[in-house]
């Protein structure tokens, strides 16, 4: 009784999986469109270039720069964003992101999908969604300050442990 009450499920998750459609390029390329994904690309720029500030800011503490390093160091970030723009385009990304999202979900979820990012609520998310993951990086970043020291102290006991010299 056991094994025929185990074949059904498995017919019927079979069944199923056979019958779901994968999802179409046109499709995700509406659900890409209606979730701003290339918008989201200015943004990262943005935040890439507000965090190599602040963490150029951080190594240099407080040492007095010439003006030929802080031109330098003022210059960089722009530079740093120039390289991902050129690379991290949104013509290079979005055949990747279908094809990403074309192995993840069927055309039924994209459909659901759509059908949620286009009512209020979904189009809330699409808006508020980027200043929730600047201060959601914000906040992890607070917090890596004070576990980068501790994992270190992790790492320099584990190789003293092991009998490993220090660099």
């Amino acid at each position: 009784m056991k094994k025929k009450i185990l074949a059904a499920i498995g017919l019927t998750v079979l069944a199923a999986s056979v019958h779901a459609e994968p999802a179409s390029a046109e499709a995700i390329e509406q659900l890409l469109a209606m979730t701003k994904a290339e918008a989201l690309l200015d943004t990262m720029y943005a935040n890439a270039d507000q965090m190599m500030r602040q963490s150029m800011r951080q190594s240099v503490g407080n040492r007095t720069l010439t003006a030929q390093q802080q031109r330098a160091l003022d210059e960089m970030p722009a530079k740093f964003v120039a390289i991902m723009r050129q690379e991290l385009n949104w013509a290079t990304l979005k055949p990747m992101y279908v094809r990403i999202y074309q192995e993840s979900f069927e055309q039924e979820e994209i459909a659901g999908l759509i059908a949620f990012y286009g009512t209020p609520a979904g189009q809330a998310l699409i808006t508020k969604m980027p200043v929730v993951m600047q201060k959601s990086m914000s906040i992890v970043q607070d917090q890596m300050r004070t576990l980068i020291p501790r994992m270190g102290q992790v790492v320099e006991q584990s190789m003293k442990e092991a009998g490993i010299p220090r660099p």
